[in-house]
């Protein structure tokens, strides 16, 4: 009985050892991938700018991903308000607004604004320019979804934004497979400072230590109940 339960431990034990280890290298894998995504990132911003008009008459937009371009055009409606958003810590609204160029039109992330948390339905004052303007921009991919129920889709403060849905309101023909983040100073009431791709590999390093730690506090605990405490007891006098 006790050989056996023996081996339940050990097995137990090998058993924690091996899936905190293999967790802590998925997150530094992470934290590698975080990091190459950044270093592509920048490598794509240095190229020149690239005409709008050819991304829009692209069948595939991933290799114009993350380069610049300058976009001229004018504004249309809706301005959109996506709601938890995070810019410098900070929770706010992300202002996406369609852009109507010549070639069809792009969806803007304009900028990131602050929210009034006492008057929830309150809206930033953002100024929307009139006539044609000229923005330097950054090719992304859509704003990132989060959680909401369909009800939460309508109005100008929304949690998700479908290009779709958002190009028929619009009555523009928006482009559906990406969106551009205007770059500059902030303006207009909004701010530009946009997370990196490999913002957060440090957090995937402090996880992966974690689960390296919790390994080794299983192999050392294993080894002090099954050896070290069974030796002194032994050898203990009687």
């Amino acid at each position: 009985m006790k050989g056996r339960r023996s081996w339940l431990v050990t097995a137990a034990a090998m058993l924690g050892c091996a899936v905190t280890l293999a967790l802590g290298f998925w997150q530094w894998g992470r934290a590698q991938q975080k990091l190459e995504l950044q270093s592509a990132m920048e490598a794509r911003e240095k190229l020149p700018p690239v005409d709008i008009r050819e991304v829009l008459a692209a069948p595939d937009i991933a290799p114009f991903q993350h380069r610049r371009v300058r976009l001229r055009g004018t504004w249309g409606a809706p301005v959109v308000f996506l709601d938890n958003r995070q810019m410098e810590g900070k929770v706010g609204f992300y202002v996406v607004a369609p852009l109507q160029v010549d070639g069809g039109a792009v969806a803007v992330q304009r900028g990131w604004a602050p929210r009034n948390f006492e008057r929830r339905e309150q809206l930033p004052a953002v100024t929307t320019p009139a006539g044609t303007v000229e923005i330097e921009a950054r090719i992304a991919p859509p704003p990132a979804k989060l959680y909401a129920f369909a009800e939460a889709e309508q109005g100008p403060i929304r949690q998700n934004l479908d290009l779709a849905r958002f190009g028929a309101e619009s009555r523009l023909p928006l482009a559906t497979q990406f969106s551009v983040q205007q770059l500059g100073p902030a303006s207009e009431g909004l701010s530009r400072r946009w997370p990196q791709a490999g913002s957060g590999a440090e957090k995937n390093w402090g996880y992966a230590f974690q689960w390296w730690a919790l390994s080794a506090l299983i192999a050392i605990l294993y080894v002090w109940f099954q050896f070290v405490r069974p030796s002194r007891a032994a050898r203990a006098p009687r």
